[in-house]
């Protein structure tokens, strides 16, 4: 091979087809997989396979992608979400998932990682589609379906680290740096010398995913601890790539931040000094309701737990803006700019729950009233919601770390890793051992459970809410007033939501409790009751009630109500 003046290396081979397998020879005589491989049918040592992805007969000519304000997120983990764990078991499910509600199915990482079982998380190939899902035609095939379907896909990427296994990277180039640390190994070289070629590779691997993927959406993990400090970042580079690309191609593309730093630049535009994010998750969310449900006080849990925190994540899309963190010892966050959405908000996904010692989901935590409470305080948000595969009927199964490593030293080093990472929650007791295969294969789901109660029931529940937000474009709806009641853990919010008025009541106390609260005068009607007898609750209110300066509401433990103005005389 011929090495050019930039540094890389070419030659020209010949009677080559898609399906061939090849590895490069290095200096030394090595013999390496390709970094930029398409395909590693052997998995992470094994040899590359040549890749034709413009051989795919697409159908979605016609497709358009939903607005991000349209938008509701259902994530998945394409190795537990069926019996199979491939990409081609998926579609039998996606009628259900269109018919539930969900417009946008969000594929945990897919990017080739060591072994059959794993998170994703510890990817080593960008470019290349995990061989024991199956192959990038198969990829390509469920992408298909699911625009046929009338639903996007999201892909999770991974561009702040490489897993240890199978990372021949740094054989290749300065491609880390040693400048940077990552909890998770060496930082990628995105600031340094010979940057610039590190960039565009990793550029052109989002590229190559949205392009001959159709894919539509990019979520981009802990962007956080991707390190950068030129002028013009790395990230920024790459929301320009997406709208160019986007603006070619004519259908419109997001990328979503995984971000706990609460910094507004995240999702501000270039040149208002942002990296021009369309979203980030909002983990102040999560953890509002999550620790007004359960009580849990531990870890970065400590932060959160009043009524006051969720009160006014609703109102801006996180806390902490500038706040002192009782968790991180410092002032968190500056204030995030305007538009609900810009937030990506859940009760629950892949991290809330498979980073728990045992995995547990919130069905497994708290009450069946309880999750009929996040699921409205979620789905009936203005914000954009996520919900993690099985959420919508209940499902028992845990979500547990899982990995199978080829290193035995590795693997014992894993383990070590997973059952210190707890000290900070004080858990007392052993954790899953994340190589058994027996870890794994508790963590796939049984959506039978879906047909008996009360889980039917939830699922019903879930899609009448995703109807409604759909019906009423809650994302459009204006923020009115939020008034709280610390003494009850409850809050009303009130919205205008084009020519009506929604009233939504949560209230997350353990007892009954009676809120004195300011309605307009006229009638309100009752449109989801969680307490009502259909959704086998404890007792509803009256179907409407009349608005006046003090209107007295009884509530039952953990329920919400959201009423709406019949007649509304809006300023």
């Amino acid at each position: 091979m011929q090495r050019d003046e930039l540094g890389y290396y070419q030659a020209v081979a010949d009677d080559v087809t898609a399906g061939s397998r090849y590895f490069y020879r290095l200096s030394g005589g090595s013999e390496r997989p390709d970094p930029a491989s398409r395909f590693q049918p052997e998995g992470v040592h094994g040899p590359s396979a040549v890749v034709d992805p413009s051989g795919f007969p697409w159908t979605d000519d016609a497709w358009k992608s939903p607005l991000l304000e349209e938008t509701v997120f259902y994530e998945l983990h394409v190795g537990t979400f069926t019996r199979e764990g491939t990409f081609a078991a998926v579609i039998p499910h996606l009628d259900r998932l269109a018919d539930l509600g969900v417009t946008t199915i969000e594929l945990m990482p897919i990017a080739q990682f060591p072994g059959t079982r794993n998170w994703g998380y510890d990817g080593t190939y960008p470019f290349a589609t995990q061989n024991s899902y199956g192959s990038p035609h198969d990829l390509q095939k469920l992408v298909d379906a699911a625009h046929a379907k009338n639903l996007a896909v999201a892909l999770d990427v991974v561009y702040n680290h490489l897993g240890p296994e199978g990372n021949y990277l740094s054989e290749y180039g300065p491609y880390f740096t040693n400048y940077y640390q990552t909890p998770w190994g060496a930082a990628l070289n995105f600031d340094g010398p010979y940057s610039d070629e590190v960039r565009f590779f990793y550029i052109q691997s989002v590229l190559y995913w949205l392009e001959h993927f159709h894919i539509d959406a990019l979520r981009l993990d802990a962007i956080h601890s991707i390190y950068d400090a030129s002028a013009l970042p790395f990230l920024a580079e790459l929301s320009q790539s997406v709208k160019a690309l986007s603006t070619r191609l004519g259908r419109e593309i997001h990328v979503i931040a995984e971000s706990d730093l609460n910094d507004a630049r995240t999702i501000s535009p270039i040149e208002r000094g942002g990296i021009g994010m369309d979203a980030q998750w909002s983990d102040d969310f999560h953890h509002s309701v999550h620790t007004l449900l359960t009580g849990e006080n531990s870890g970065y849990y400590a932060d959160f737990g009043d009524i006051h925190h969720l009160a006014v994540t609703l109102h801006n899309g996180w806390y902490y803006s500038g706040q002192y963190s009782r968790a991180r010892k410092r002032r968190h966050g500056n204030t995030p700019p305007p538009g609900s959405e810009h937030f990506v908000v859940c009760s629950q996904n892949h991290d809330q729950v498979g980073n728990r010692a045992m995995g547990q989901r919130l069905s497994s935590l708290v009450s069946f009233e309880s999750l009929k409470l996040a699921a409205g305080t979620t789905i009936l948000s203005s914000f954009v919601p996520l919900l993690f595969m099985g959420e919508e009927y209940g499902e028992t199964a845990p979500f547990l770390y899982c990995t199978s490593h080829g290193d035995p030293q590795l693997a014992d080093a894993v383990r070590r890793g997973r059952e210190a990472e707890f000290a900070q929650f004080q858990w007392q007791g052993s954790v899953p051992d994340p190589q058994a295969e027996s870890t794994f294969a508790a963590s796939k789901l049984n959506p039978s459970l879906a047909s008996e109660e009360p889980h039917r029931t939830l699922q019903r529940f879930y899609k009448t809410l995703l109807q409604f937000r759909r019906d009423r474009k809650l994302t459009e709806a204006r923020q009115i007033a939020i008034t709280e009641y610390p003494a009850e853990k409850a809050l009303l919010t009130l919205r205008a939501a084009g020519s009506i008025l929604l009233a939504g009541l949560f209230h997350f106390g353990e007892t009954p409790a009676t809120l004195t609260v300011q309605l307009q005068p006229g009638t309100w009607e009752s449109r989801i009751n969680s307490s009502d007898a259909e959704w086998l609750g404890q007792g509803a209110l009256p179907p409407s009630l009349v608005g006046s300066d003090s209107v007295q509401v009884h509530m039952q433990p953990r329920s919400f109500v959201l009423l709406e103005h019949s007649s509304p005389l809006l300023e």
